[in-house]
């Protein structure tokens, strides 16, 4: 096995110090593997937690990058091979920051060397493999207490986490109506690179499974139900696409040298979906990345018999919220500030009014996993409920390529 590199990751020291450890090996480095770094790093310092994140190691490909990684986010030693990584000793969970095309293989690996796993999403590039990691999960918990959970870190903006708690008291009443986008626009110019995102091999989809992932999870996590079936329209706008001339760098296209060439875009640009909830609540859904203007636009609104609410991820801290049951000479939909220290996760947090950011969400992510290895107990969202998402997301495409027939959920 390659020995690890070594580098200079900050101490562990204070309060924490005392806990036991749990030891985080993370695969993937990039976008997500930047934002999960801030959620490990950050969660034991924000929240009194029961196991003390320690980050042990970093694995990516590229070896001065990784090294570079490691030192940048605070990841003690790196690795060039995954499988070396999960052989270590000394990691206690895998946190897979990787494409789709790879979660399958790391995390039933992870699984099976009796490592908790952090898999983001999508959970899978198909079904199939997701019934697999699913099934791999149960086993692991049922038989060696492991555990393995999706990122699905929306569910951890405060806003959301206080309408699903909302959702769950009543205070909506029956549902009618649930309506989310997630809008961006960073695919609008056709020069930009072909990236992994835009290979269906790597990727599994295009905003679908990006972008539409999050939405159907988010949905239905806030509803407290399942979709029963949906009717789709997807869309490819720009089917050929400069080569990338070197390794390209987040979602802005950069890339280390001139193109060579063009090549086929083999995912969808855009997804727009209709759908039913087993109460018979109505939902519609659009997912794109050629909404010029938007940048970063989770959009939901809920309308219940009771009120409605709404929130827009570009204003993260707040939630509107209508009550319907009020006289309607003053009744409308009034603004909720989502900072006060009772709102979920608030109490680790700011004074009132200090808001927080996308980075916390991942800190959050961070938490809830370490209280759920510490007490045994399986994570929100589990692999079953990840499998449960890849299972829309399949209905989708099938709707689609059916010119929009009417497709029922799989159980």
């Amino acid at each position: 096995m390659e020995q690890p590199q070594q580098s200079a990751g900050p101490e562990e020291a204070g309060a924490e110090a005392g806990k036991p450890p749990l030891r985080v090996g993370m695969v993937g480095y990039a976008f997500m593997g930047a934002a999960h770094s801030q959620g490990w790093r950050t969660a034991g310092r924000v929240f009194d937690l029961p196991l003390r994140p320690v980050l042990t190691a970093l694995c990516g490909r590229d070896a001065a990058a990784v090294r570079a990684a490691a030192d940048r986010h605070g990841w003690a030693t790196t690795e060039t091979d995954w499988r070396a990584l999960i052989a270590r000793d000394d990691v206690d969970l895998v946190d897979i920051c990787t494409p789709g095309d790879s979660h399958a293989e790391i995390a039933l690996a992870a699984l099976a060397a009796g490592k908790h796993v952090l898999c983001e999403k999508p959970l899978a590039n198909t079904v199939e493999e997701a019934e697999t990691m699913a099934h791999a999960a149960e086993t692991a918990f049922t038989t060696r207490g492991r555990l393995a959970m999706v990122g699905f870190n929306y569910r951890r903006v405060p806003a959301t986490a206080l309408a699903r708690r909302m959702v769950a008291e009543g205070r909506l009443g029956p549902l009618r109506h649930v309506r989310v986008t997630y809008l961006q626009d960073w695919l609008n110019d056709p020069e930009f690179p072909l990236t992994w995102r835009m290979r269906k091999e790597l990727a599994g989809s295009g905003s679908l499974g990006d972008l539409g992932a999050h939405i159907v999870d988010l949905a239905q996590h806030l509803v407290g139900e399942r979709l029963a079936g949906v009717s789709a329209l997807t869309e490819t706008f720009v089917r050929q696409r400069p080569l990338p001339g070197g390794p390209s760098s987040g979602l802005a296209g950069a890339t280390g040298g001139a193109a060579h060439g063009t090549g086929t875009v083999t995912v969808d640009d855009a997804a727009v979906f209709t759908g039913r909830f087993t109460s018979g609540a109505l939902a519609s859904f659009e997912a794109t990345r050629y909404a010029t203007g938007r940048k970063n636009a989770l959009r939901l609104e809920l309308n219940g018999e009771r009120g409605s609410l709404a929130f827009d991820l570009e204003r993260l801290n707040e939630l509107w919220f209508h009550d319907a049951t009020e006289p309607a000479v003053h009744a409308g939909f009034r603004r909720i500030l989502v900072t006060e220290p009772d709102h979920p996760y608030l109490d680790g947090w700011w004074p009132p009014g200090h808001g927080l950011g996308y980075e916390h969400t991942f800190v959050h992510q961070a938490r809830d996993l370490v209280h759920a290895i510490a007490e045994g107990r399986v994570p929100e969202p589990s692999f079953a409920e990840g499998l449960q998402v890849q299972r829309v997301l399949a209905a989708v495409e099938e709707s689609a390529e059916k010119n929009s027939v009417y497709t029922p959920i799989a159980d």
